[in-house]
């Protein structure tokens, strides 16, 4: 990530914990300004899509960035405007899980920043996107659209476009100061049990995010295969064209060298 670059700009702007310019998640008194939650072995973004959207709803929160982990999950980035402890964030996404998530085994689920160790030293994310190992597969962030088509291959066989990257992230906001204590009180008291004054006030049903193309979530994941759905992407002109170069890259390895 170029430290010029917009992709580095809009890293900063969301996730870096401090205003160094330094792109750390956790800054030298163990605080952050990042949340993610992973779900993985296997991926399931019909599971998780379903925490995005409560997330927003019912919780008040701007909506998450969407990730694929490069490797077996996906990740919902969570920002906040001022930093937090590193186990207020944890016991925050523990709660969300509780909630949300009561259904699915611990072993599938990650939550980071993990609480602080012995040394006072909180472990969190890998940052995003980057390659896995030595392997084809890179982490991204990806669009709601798209998240369907990652079930099966959570990854980028190709590095990503990093103005598609920033386009993507220019789309989030943080959370301000009163959205995350609404949220707070919210996952607490529906995970306490505590129903009386402790919940947040309840808020109206959030509009289903507008498509980023001419394509919905559904007819994306139920009735296109990944080749004719990128094509749509990479024909559709109102999609930006970072992502329509994307998609273009996720096709090349596909098309047959001509005769």
């Amino acid at each position: 990530m170029q430290p010029s670059s917009r992709l580095h700009a809009e890293w900063l702007r969301l996730y870096a914990a401090d205003a160094s310019g330094m792109p750390a998640l956790v800054d030298a008194q163990g605080r952050t300004r990042t949340l993610v939650l992973s779900l993985g072995r296997p991926a399931d973004w019909a599971t998780l899509s379903a925490v995005w959207q409560a997330v927003q709803a019912e919780g008040g929160l701007p909506a998450p960035g969407i990730a694929v982990s490069g490797t077996d999950s996906f990740q919902l980035w969570f920002s906040l405007t001022e930093a937090v402890t590193a186990g207020e964030a944890h016991a925050f996404l523990d709660a969300l899980c509780k909630r949300c998530l009561a259904h699915i085994g611990t072993p599938r689920l990650s939550l980071l920043p993990a609480p602080p160790d012995a040394h006072g030293d909180a472990q969190h994310v890998a940052a995003i996107p980057a390659q896995q190992g030595e392997a084809e597969q890179w982490s991204a962030f990806v669009a709601p659209d798209l998240a369907p088509m990652f079930n099966e291959t959570p990854w980028l066989d190709l590095p990503p476009s990093p103005e598609g990257q920033a386009e993507l992230l220019s789309r989030l906001r943080s959370a301000k100061p009163a959205e995350w204590q609404a949220a707070q009180d919210w996952v607490h008291g529906a995970s306490d049990g505590n129903t009386a004054g402790h919940r947040a006030t309840p808020r109206p049903p959030m509009p289903t995010p507008e498509p980023m193309h001419g394509c919905s979530a559904a007819s994306a994941s139920a009735s296109l295969d990944p080749g004719t759905f990128l094509r749509q992407v990479m024909g559709d002109a109102s999609v930006p064209l970072a992502l329509r170069i994307e998609a273009a890259k996720a096709l090349l390895p596909h098309v047959p060298p001509c005769p």
